[in-house]
C-alpha cells in the first residue's frame, strides 16, 4: 500500500493552488492523499499570516497534530507558507513544536519531496526558507482539486506595500510569469479536461507583460470554456482591461475589485493609491460596459483613526454602489506593518459593532442583486453536490453567484441551463432548463 499525506491549507486561492503543486509533488514520489490527517503518512499545514484567525487557528491545528506525532513516530510533519517567512514564527515553531520535521517558505514548494526525504534521517526541525524569490520555478507537477477548474498563477508578490498587509513581506515583490509559460499551462489542463481559469496574483492588474493582452490570447484557446483572475486593484484598472469583458466570449462577467474603504482619509491611511471617487467611476465604466456584471469586494472595518463618520461614509458608499457580495474583515494587527505602529487603534467593541453594521447593509444588497435573477435562464458549471443538500448539485453563473439545482449527479464539470426560481443572500436555486 503507497504512504498517504494529508494537507491543512489556510488562506486565499494562491495558498489553494500552492497546496495543489505539493500535492503534486507528493504524489510523483508515490504517496496518495489521505482524506483525515489521522493515519496519513505525511502532514502538511498550508499557513497564512493575513489574517489574525488564520494564524490563531494554525497554531491550534499544529496542537492537535502533535497527538498524532506521539501515537506515530515515523509520522512526518512539515509547516509552509506565508507565516513561515517571518523569523519570529519560524523560532516559535521550533521552540515549542520540536516535533515539527521540516518548515519550509513561499519560495521554496519546489523543496518539498528532498525535505521529506531528509526528515527520516534528521533529528531536529529542518528549515528551508529563502528570504526572497531567487527564480520561478516552472513545470512543478499539480494535482487539482477540481479537473474542471485551474488555478494559474501569473504573478507572484506584491509590489503596493498597503499599510495594513503583510503579504509584499512575506510573498516579496512582484515578479511576472512568461505568457508563454502561462499560455502552455492553460492548454494542457484544458487538455486535461479543464473547462475554467482562475489566473492568480496580489495584483493581476499590473502583470508586466500586458493582462489584457493574456486575456486576449487566452481566450482563443479552444475548449476554455470560462476565464476569471483575482485579485484587482482599483488603482491599475484600466478602459482596455473594461473593455475586455465585453470583448472576449469566454472571460466571465464577474470582477472582484477590493474597497477596503468608503472614506478618503481611511484610503489614504491604508495607502491605497485612490480615492472612492476615482472607484465609484470605476464601477459606472464597468457597468456602463456590461450592466449585468456581478462585483464583489473586500472591505475592513475598525482601520487605525477610523472614525464613526469614516465608518458612516463607507455604510453610504456600499449602499451607493450595490456590491453582488462583499468579504467584511475586522481589522487586525500584523506585525511589521506600517498600521500595527499607529497609535490610534480603534477599540475592540468598536469594531466589532460596526462590523455588525456593515455585514447588514452588505447582505441587502447581495440579497436585491440575487432576487433580480428569478426568471433569468442561467449558464452554469457544475461544482459538485450542493453543501445544503445531497439531494441537489451546485454550481456557478458567468457572475459568479452559486446556483443550487436537482440534476445528473455524474455530470461534475460540465454546462448547463438552469432557471433560477428562488433568491437568497448567498446563493440562488433553479431548475434545469431542458
Amino acid at each position: 500500500m503507497n504512504n498517504s499525506y494529508f494537507i491543512r491549507t489556510f488562506g486565499c486561492q494562491m495558498n489553494d493552488h500552492d497546496s495543489e503543486t505539493m500535492a503534486g509533488l507528493l504524489e510523483n514520489m508515490g504517496y496518495c492523499e489521505a482524506d483525515k490527517p489521522e493515519g496519513a503518512d505525511v502532514i502538511i499545514i498550508n499557513t497564512c499570516s493575513v489574517r489574525e484567525n488564520a494564524h490563531n487557528s494554525f497554531f491550534g491545528v499544529l496542537g492537535q497534530y502533535k497527538k498524532l506525532k506521539e501515537k506515530n513516530k515515523a509520522l512526518v510533519i512539515g509547516v509552509a507558507g506565508c507565516m513561515m517567512q517571518q523569523d519570529i514564527l519560524v523560532k516559535q515553531v521550533k521552540t515549542k513544536y520540536p516535533f515539527v520535521d521540516f518548515i519550509f517558505g513561499t519560495y521554496n514548494i519546489h523543496e518539498l519531496p528532498d525535505l521529506v526525504q531528509e526528515s527520516k534521517l534528521l533529528k531536529k526541525t529542518n528549515v528551508r526558507v529563502l528570504p526572497e524569490r531567487e527564480s520561478i520555478q516552472e513545470g512543478l507537477p499539480v494535482k487539482r482539486k477540481y479537473p474542471f477548474r485551474a488555478l494559474v498563477d501569473i504573478t507572484y508578490g506584491c509590489n503596493n506595500f498597503c499599510s495594513y498587509c503583510i503579504v509584499p513581506y512575506t510573498r516579496g515583490r512582484e515578479v511576472s510569469r512568461g505568457p508563454e509559460d502561462i499560455l502552455s499551462e492553460v492548454r494542457n489542463a484544458v487538455k486535461s479536461g479543464t473547462k475554467e481559469v482562475m489566473l492568480l496574483g496580489q495584483n493581476v492588474n499590473s502583470y508586466e507583460y500586458g493582462f489584457s493582452k493574456l486575456l486576449g490570447n487566452l481566450s482563443q484557446v479552444e475548449g476554455l470554456k470560462r476565464i476569471r483572475f483575482m485579485t484587482s486593484h482599483p488603482k491599475d484598472m484600466t478602459e482596455d482591461l473594461i473593455k475586455a469583458f465585453s470583448k472576449y466570449h469566454n472571460l466571465s462577467k464577474h470582477l472582484h475589485l477590493p474597497l477596503q474603504s468608503g472614506s478618503d482619509n481611511v484610503l489614504s491611511r491604508m495607502n491605497r493609491g485612490y480615492t472612492k471617487g476615482k472607484y465609484l467611476q470605476l464601477i459606472k465604466d464597468i457597468r456602463r460596459e456590461v450592466p449585468d456584471i456581478g462585483i464583489r469586494t473586500d472591505i475592513i472595518t475598525g482601520f487605525p483613526g477610523e472614525s464613526e463618520e469614516d465608518f458612516q461614509e463607507t455604510l453610504n458608499f456600499v449602499e451607493e454602489v450595490q456590491f453582488d457580495s462583499a468579504f467584511t474583515f475586522i481589522y487586525s494587527k500584523r506585525e511589521g506593518t506600517p498600521a500595527a505602529a499607529c497609535e490610534d487603534q480603534v477599540e475592540e467593541s468598536v469594531k466589532h459593532e460596526r462590523f455588525q453594521r456593515l455585514v447588514k447593509v452588505v447582505n441587502e444588497s447581495a440579497l436585491s442583486k440575487n432576487l433580480s435573477y428569478i426568471g433569468k435562464v442561467e449558464e452554469v458549471i457544475i461544482e459538485g453536490v450542493s453543501r445544503k443538500s445531497n439531494e441537489y448539485l451546485e454550481g456557478r453563473t458567468d457572475s459568479f453567484k452559486l446556483v443550487n439545482f436537482k440534476g445528473p449527479m455524474e455530470a461534475l464539470g460540465e454546462t448547463v441551463l438552469v432557471k433560477i426560481t428562488e433568491a437568497n443572500t448567498f446563493s440562488l436555486k433553479g431548475t434545469l432548463d431542458l
